[in-house]
């Protein structure tokens, strides 16, 4: 037992990289991430198949013949489609989540440094898009309005916009009252120097954590709208459309929904293992100091 907790003076306590060395299921998550990554920036150009192209000799066809996750209704290659489908699946809850946060933590930093007349705006701002439920709100809109998937990445930005501005602006209230702020107004700083040099370095954590966490929301909630054919165009390779269209085709090609649904499961897992991981690191890390 006493070999388990490495004494004050040994290597072990010494060296941090031992310490914060990532365990293997970050690892492997970080990998996953980084396939999804490269499938973002290269995915049309991996596949075996044109997405697009059409055998109808082949219509709905198992595993075989070069096809390894078999072919739609229309004998379009599935696993052409999966990986060209990344693009469309990742980059909108990407920038739905970086909508979110150039919007939201300048807001919230500001309603919580400055306070007064604009935190009650914005409070009230928050207030009112959390009395909506997001996706039902984002079903009727889009589904009324229409314009599809990139009209439903903005009116998601929207409703999760919120959640970033209230812990943006209650972490900056704590770090507003503390010594170091009061020290930097006393030498006369201006205020967004103070807030975006000395105060968001450590309130970035919760922002990380809150990208992260909307990204994966984001994801989510895209892929439900277009399983409910009310995100991407008809066609278009998007994981969610894929869901969609293998609803009908479970006991001919499972694969063509499990395959997304897969990809799906993945990605959101490997988003959140890492960035639990890097949460821990950081705080851990700011702990010691």
């Amino acid at each position: 037992m006493a070999n388990q907790i490495p004494a004050p003076g040994t290597a072990d306590a010494r060296d941090p990289s031992k310490r914060f060395r990532p365990p293997a299921l970050v690892v492997l998550a970080a990998s996953g991430l980084a396939v999804v990554a490269l499938l973002v920036v290269a995915g049309g150009w991996l596949t075996p198949y044109d997405p697009g192209h059409q055998d109808l000799m082949r219509s709905a066809a198992g595993p075989g013949d070069g096809h390894w996750l078999g072919t739609d209704t229309l004998g379009r290659d599935v696993l052409s489609q999966v990986l060209a489908g990344t693009r469309t699946a990742v980059v909108g809850p990407l920038c739905v989540a970086l909508g979110v946060l150039l919007l939201g933590v300048p807001l919230g930093m500001a309603a919580g440094y400055r306070g007064g007349f604009l935190d009650a705006v914005t409070n009230r701002f928050a207030d009112l898009i959390y009395v909506f439920p997001a996706i039902l709100l984002v079903i009727v809109v889009v589904g009324v309005i229409g314009d599809g998937y990139w009209f439903a990445v903005a009116v998601l930005t929207l409703l999760f916009l919120p959640a970033q501005i209230r812990l943006c602006r209650n972490t900056t209230v704590v770090q507003a009252r503390l010594p170091y702020v009061e020290a930097a107004r006393t030498l006369g700083l201006p205020a967004p120097r103070i807030m975006f040099r000395h105060v968001l370095p450590n309130i970035l954590p919760t922002v990380v954590a809150t990208f992260l966490l909307d990204f994966v929301g984001a994801l989510i909630s895209l892929s439900g709208l277009s399983y409910l054919g009310l995100g991407v165009p008809p066609g278009t390779p998007d994981w969610g459309e894929l869901l969609r269209q293998g609803q009908s085709l479970l006991t001919v090609n499972p694969y063509m929904s499990l395959a997304p649904g897969l990809m799906i499961i993945i990605t959101a897992t490997s988003v959140t293992l890492l960035g639990d991981w890097m949460y821990d690191r950081y705080t851990a890390g700011t702990d010691r100091r």
